[in-house]
């Protein structure tokens, strides 16, 4: 047994043991994420069943089931529930009934005891809306200029595929408002606003005569003239959509018998899931997710999907990568290269090592006063002048925030080069002097490429903490919502000096935040899940990057 410890077997099992661990706890934390957030895409079966408690009516009730638990008859009579026997089990379902707008309640718990037998009516209809959330009910008519075209009957299908034939006639248009409101009108704003701003500048210039500043103006007007009758014309077409979209709607009917107009341009997505089969429902479920994916969030952020968010992640982390390794790495090679070791050089570790400590809101207060209010605002007032006292610099950002979280990882890129340094033999530096070479160039053509990996690993710490961080974001540029990405036609295309949308933010302001926090979960776990994805294919590219130059550098050295 002495032999057994002393030959450190013991250690070995232990360490691989604490590996082993790390490892199902992480995969299992990804697989619970993945879990609860992919399967609010697939389409649930609709459920319907009459609910009667003793001494009320008996109420009608059509849902998809969210969540069921299992309760003790006192549990039960806590929650709200008649149980008469003390030994009876209660199961509870949470049925997702959506119309918020008819009832005021997405979800409703009820307990089996009262319940009917279920059934899964084939005409049950739900329809995603750009408002309210979800409508669950029956569809009763198709109407145009408020008649009704087509109404229900016993012989098919043929109101249901009237509403799909208008329904995807009518996402054309809606689709070509949403590119006119967002793209062409915001281009034309932007264009009349630079008009605007120039003129004030000329009124200001002393420099020019009355004949110059009255033909520039002119000049000004003219240009202004024509980007205004442009948007008047993009106004008008988009007059002309929303009218023509409002000519359709749809009657629906609710468990309960309430009838509900619909607008055909309010309903995002309408489907049967009782009457899809499982092909039908796998392609809903991947057509589902991209719009998530690919889409523009809704409904104080509950509905809709996080293209924002995921472009001012991503955005946000690059910028923050090009600013943390130039600095991180020459810091590094003045620490170990040149700088000359003593108490100084080791109060500066000290200093570095205890800056990696400090909590990340600290960075976001010392962002907002030194980038935002400090730089920003001088910036503002040397080069923007004409536009104060709306800020434009003076004010969070892609780029402060940026560079509040290359402040923040600063002290990673830096360790980490300084010990990839240490590790390559003085006898490489040796050689490289003893063949001619100076100091520079013996660091920057033969140390600093065999440095690299590790350089590189340094910025693979640096970009994993900095994608998940939210708390000094909040202070330096992350917003609830942001109307404009940070890139677009414009001139200068990159706009870093916009608010943006952040992964981490949105979980944040989803799962804490929203008015309906129920509706909200299943999108916490998404948004969670597409952050850890992104972050996999952030350091995933890193890595490749590090494995590339450490073979490259490899090869040269053998």
């Amino acid at each position: 047994m002495r032999d057994w410890f002393k030959r450190g077997t013991p250690w070995i099992w232990l360490n691989a043991g604490a590996v082993s661990i790390s490892l199902v706890m992480v995969f299992g934390l990804i697989g619970h994420i993945a879990y609860n957030g992919l399967q609010h895409f697939w389409p649930s079966n609709v459920v319907a069943f009459e609910y009667q408690e003793p001494g009320r009516d008996a109420e009608q009730v059509l849902g998809e089931v969210d969540a069921a638990e299992t309760l003790t008859a006192p549990a039960a009579r806590e929650r709200g529930f008649e149980v008469e026997d003390d030994d009876a089990l209660i199961t509870r379902y949470r049925i997702k009934r959506g119309n918020r707008d008819v009832d005021g309640r997405d979800f409703v718990w009820y307990a089996d005891v009262n319940m009917s037998e279920w059934s899964y009516p084939k005409d049950a209809v739900v329809i995603e809306r750009r408002q309210w959330g979800d409508f669950i009910g029956y569809l009763r008519d198709v109407r145009i200029d408020g008649e009704k075209v087509e109404t229900v009957s016993d012989e098919g299908d043929a109101t249901w595929d009237r509403f799909l034939e208008l329904y995807e006639e009518n996402r054309s248009r809606i689709q070509e408002i949403q590119r006119i409101e967002r793209v062409e009108i915001g281009a034309v704003n932007a264009e009349i606003e630079e008009i605007r701003l120039a003129e004030r500048q000329l009124e200001a210039d002393v420099t020019l005569s009355e004949e110059e500043r009255t033909e520039q103006l002119e000049a000004l007007e003219a240009e202004r003239d024509r980007w205004e009758a442009e948007y008047a014309e993009l106004e008008e077409r988009r007059n002309e959509l929303l009218e023509e979209v409002g000519r359709y709607a749809v009657g629906m009917e609710t468990a309960a018998g309430k009838e509900v107009v619909i607008a055909m341009g309010d309903v995002v997505k309408p489907w049967r899931p009782n009457a899809m089969s499982v092909w039908d429902k796998a392609r809903f479920y991947v057509g589902d997710f991209w719009d998530f994916v690919s889409g523009y969030p809704r409904e104080a952020n509950t509905e809709g999907g996080i293209l924002p968010a995921i472009f001012g992640t991503v955005l946000m982390t690059i910028v923050m990568a090009i600013f943390v390794t130039p600095f991180g790495v020459l810091a590094a090679i003045y620490l170990r290269e040149y700088a000359r070791q003593g108490p100084l050089t080791r109060m500066i570790r000290i200093s570095v090592n205890n800056l990696a400590g400090v909590p990340s809101i600290v960075f976001g207060v010392f962002g907002l006063g030194f980038f935002v209010y400090f730089v920003g605002g001088g910036v503002d007032q040397l080069f923007f002048e004409e536009r104060l006292p709306a800020p434009t610099f003076g004010k969070g950002g892609v780029l402060w925030a940026s560079l509040t979280l290359a402040l923040l990882t600063l002290p990673v890129v830096i360790v980490s080069t300084e010990e990839g340094l240490s590790r390559i033999p003085g006898s490489i530096r040796q050689g490289a002097l003893a063949l001619g070479a100076t100091k520079a160039e013996m660091l920057w053509r033969v140390v600093i490429p065999l440095a690299t990996p590790a350089m590189i690993t340094g910025l693979i710490l640096a970009v994993a903490r900095a994608a998940g961080e939210v708390a000094p974001l909040m202070l330096v540029g992350v917003v609830k919502l942001a109307p404009q990405l940070p890139v677009d036609g414009s001139f200068p295309y990159i706009h870093l000096e916009r608010s943006f949308m952040h992964l981490g933010f949105h979980i944040f302001d989803v799962g804490f935040q929203s008015p309906n926090v129920e509706a909200g979960r299943p999108l916490v776990y998404a948004t969670a899940l597409i952050l850890v994805l992104v972050i996999i294919v952030l350091n995933l590219t890193a890595i490749s990057i590090r494995n590339f130059l450490r073979e490259k550098y490899k090869a040269e050295s053998d």
